[in-house]
């Protein structure tokens, strides 16, 4: 009869592993550090910052804001930044038109932030859903959610996005296709 590698309590006490700092630092497997972060940030028209009443101590971003953001994830050492609009509602429109603007919020952002740190990742989530005044990430037709013509859209907006600087284009949408179509467009 084999033994379990491990003796059953009370032979086995990993108490002894966690009773002080020292011996914690000594055997743990993981040690995170800045350089394992990404930093996710909201940016939206206007100046300033805008506190979200919902999340304490979180506040949508200007493009001014984020780019002193970028300089400050640059000092920290986050590597990435990883960021999304805050779309007003009289903005939006039934075919999100306003994700592949190359004016639009989104890439003056990504410009303002890799002017500020260029060293700095920019991710850039593509999605419609921000964007459209129905909330959702495809375009609609009767009721039917049309996937080839998002697909058009989304890459669409991938591309300026990618014009405008961004590192790595994250494709949140549920598009079936998206990725390959986004790879051939790239």
């Amino acid at each position: 009869m084999s033994q379990p590698p491990l003796a059953a309590y009370p032979a086995l006490r990993l108490r002894r592993l966690r009773q002080a700092d020292w011996i914690r630092r000594l055997v743990r497997e993981t040690v995170l550090t800045p350089a394992d972060l990404i930093w996710s940030m909201v940016v939206h028209e206007g100046e300033g910052q805008v506190p979200v009443t919902s999340m304490p101590g979180v506040a949508r971003l200007s493009v001014a804001e984020a780019a002193k953001a970028a300089v400050e994830a640059r000092r920290l050492g986050i590597p990435a930044i990883a960021i999304f609009p805050h779309i007003e509602m009289s903005r939006k429109d039934a075919t999100g038109s306003l994700a592949a603007d190359p004016d639009g919020l989104i890439c003056r952002a990504v410009k303002a932030m890799k002017d500020a740190a260029p060293e700095v990742g920019i991710m850039c989530d593509v999605a419609l859903d921000p964007f459209t005044d129905h909330g959702h990430d495809g375009l609609i037709e009767n009721g039917v959610i049309l996937n080839d013509a998002t697909i058009e859209k989304l890459v669409e907006q991938a591309l300026v996005q990618a014009r405008a600087g961004c590192d790595i284009l994250a494709p949140s949408d549920m598009m079936d296709g998206r990725v390959g179509a986004l790879r051939t467009a790239l």
